[in-house]
């Protein structure tokens, strides 16, 4: 795990960076981050999407 807050990705983003900042801070790697992201998305009939925009507004841009 990196030293620092937890923010949204710069450079490593698709969307909005959520899943790069989250995969940056913890040294997971992005890709996988985010093909689990979109089955738990699925999954769980779009709760993920709810709260990738949640944390969208509330993770600050590194």
């Amino acid at each position: 795990m990196t030293q620092g807050r937890l923010a949204r990705s710069r450079y490593n983003k698709w969307i909005a960076g959520v899943c790069g900042g989250i995969a940056q801070h913890f040294g997971w790697d992005a890709d996988i981050l985010r093909l689990v992201w979109v089955v738990l998305t699925v999954s769980t009939m779009f709760c993920g999407g709810i709260i990738y925009l949640i944390l969208w507004l509330i993770m600050p841009q590194e």
